[in-house]
């Protein structure tokens, strides 16, 4: 009986360290996020170029696809989901339509990690300076997560969120 009790919990012992090895273990290599760091600068150069169509060829080409951004029509929201690639195409012309738009990415603070074999996430902070549904082309503060998800041989954004910063609140004495 403690025999066949001590071969059980040492097999499980076994188990739960081979699992948590594997899971620990990065699932995209460096060469693999470095490909996605740079996919993530051409992004940010054809968003101030306002280059629409080489964006669009960048997202997933998917109902499923997602941008998540400032609103112009109140019954939305402040902020809405906008989702496929018609959906997605209207709001970033609309956007860059609405005169002078500049993203400044904080390149030092880009992080891109793999979630699995097949999808990446990245988070960098921005600053974008745009004049579009009441903003007055203040640069503010955002950050920037996005979803990437390898479809053939490509990377593609599945999503992206972009997030305004609040102000920081005033400190009380």
């Amino acid at each position: 009986m403690h025999k066949t009790l001590f071969a059980i919990v040492a097999g499980l012992a076994m188990l739960t360290a081979g699992s948590a090895t594997a899971a620990d273990k990065a699932p995209l290599d460096a060469r693999t996020l470095d490909h996605i760091k740079a996919q993530f600068g051409t992004l940010m150069d054809l968003a101030n170029q306002h280059d629409i169509k080489a964006i669009h060829q960048m997202f997933w080409q998917s109902p499923s696809a997602l941008l998540v951004a400032k609103s112009a029509v109140p019954a939305e929201g402040n902020w809405a989901g906008f989702w496929g690639n018609d959906a997605i195409d209207q709001k970033l012309h609309d956007i860059a339509s609405s005169g002078p738009v500049v993203l400044t990415p904080d390149l030092a603070k880009l992080k891109v990690v793999g979630l699995t074999k097949t999808v990446a996430e990245s988070y960098a902070p921005l600053t974008i300076t745009v004049s579009y549904a009441g903003q007055d082309g203040t640069p503010r503060p955002f950050l920037l997560i996005i979803d990437w998800i390898k479809v053939k041989q490509d990377w593609k954004i599945a999503s992206e969120i972009i997030l305004p910063v609040p102000p920081t609140p005033p400190v009380k004495s």
